[in-house]
């Protein structure tokens, strides 16, 4: 049995319950890198080129926290995650494509890595096949591997639906993992109870590391807000945006946002939208400026809060409450 790590940033907010799910029916044992702190934050700090945005400087210090401690670091290459059919020029950003030569580059000492080339691009059974060869790899025989990919597209596919039915992401792995799904499908609702309800976008490392946005969720739950992300959308639902754009992003990611961000504008109305980027993040900055846009085009207050490794909760916490009361401003005022 191996002890193989999963850095707790980037993609593990939508994909940790399928890996999870097959490295541990294949017999192994999965270690998750503690959730991020300060520490974690300056270690990748100092691992990275200057220029790197924060999400990437997250991982490279979760990959530290985990490389004493187990036998094997799971990075993924991931290039595209939807098929060709349906966005055909798509790839992820180029650092997501370069993740593990940056970090055998930066970190001494690494453990050896488990890399796996994800390119949905070419075909319905790729995704089978890259983690056939990843387990034959780990010595698994081919009934064990079928058993293992079956399994973890069936806790994945849980997994969606948990958040589909408005439940976070940490909520929904604890319950999905736990087994208990149907409990959690039935008792699950969007965080808030009103008095207003509020989409917040961007790529889900930012939504939902509660380090690198200080508590932005927390504190609008706090405050009643109900809350929506992207990732609480069907593939279906978010496709059906895409007409409205002369031609789609060229990322994954911000492919997502987008489309999540107009189903909330135009099908699912809300009272406003919270566009949380990261700074230094080139795709974003496109993103940004075109929601801000169709915002505008709207009537839809809109905020954008960028964050960085000199982010603080006070600020933070300014902003969010100065927003809310703007809304309340704006209420008062249509109903009067």
């Amino acid at each position: 049995m191996a002890r193989i790590g999963i850095p707790r940033a980037l993609a593990y907010y939508i994909y940790f319950p399928f890996w999870k799910t097959y490295f541990e029916e294949l017999g192994h044992q999965v270690v998750e890198s503690s959730p991020t702190t300060r520490a974690i934050l300056d270690q990748g700090i100092k691992n990275t080129v200057s220029d790197a945005c924060i999400p990437i400087k997250v991982y490279h210090g979760h990959v530290e926290d985990l490389k004493d401690r187990v036998d094997y670091i799971f990075i993924p290459r991931l290039v595209s995650m939807r098929k060709f059919g349906d966005f055909g020029t798509e790839t992820m950003c180029p650092k997501f494509l370069g993740l593990p030569d940056m970090l055998a580059a930066s970190i001494n000492d690494l453990s050896p890595v488990l890399e796996a080339r994800l390119d949905l691009k070419k075909g319905k059974s790729e995704l089978f096949k890259v983690y056939s060869e990843l387990g034959k790899r780990l010595g698994a025989e081919f009934f064990q591997i079928c058993r293992a990919f079956r399994r973890a597209s069936k806790v994945q596919k849980d997994y969606e639906q948990l958040l589909q039915r408005g439940i976070m992401p940490d909520m929904a792995m604890q319950q999905v993992l736990a087994g208990s799904y149907k409990k959690a499908a039935l008792a699950g609702s969007p965080i808030g109870h009103n008095p207003y309800s509020l989409a917040v976008v961007g790529y889900p490392y930012a939504i939902y590391d509660h380090y690198i946005n200080v508590g932005l969720i927390s504190a609008l739950a706090h405050d009643g807000v109900r809350v929506y992300t992207q990732d609480m959308l069907s593939n279906r639902q978010l496709k059906s945006q895409s007409f409205k754009l002369d031609k789609d992003m060229f990322w994954y990611f911000s492919n997502r946002v987008v489309q999540g961000a107009l189903y909330y504008m135009d099908v699912k109305p809300v009272d406003g939208m919270i566009h949380i980027t990261a700074f230094a993040c080139g795709p974003d900055s496109i993103v940004d400026k075109f929601l801000e846009i169709e915002a505008k085009r709207r009537g839809l207050p809109y905020m954008a809060i960028t964050i960085d490794e000199h982010t603080g909760e006070a600020g933070m916490q300014t902003r969010v409450e100065a927003f809310l009361d703007m809304l309340e401003y704006r209420r008062k005022k249509l109903e009067s």
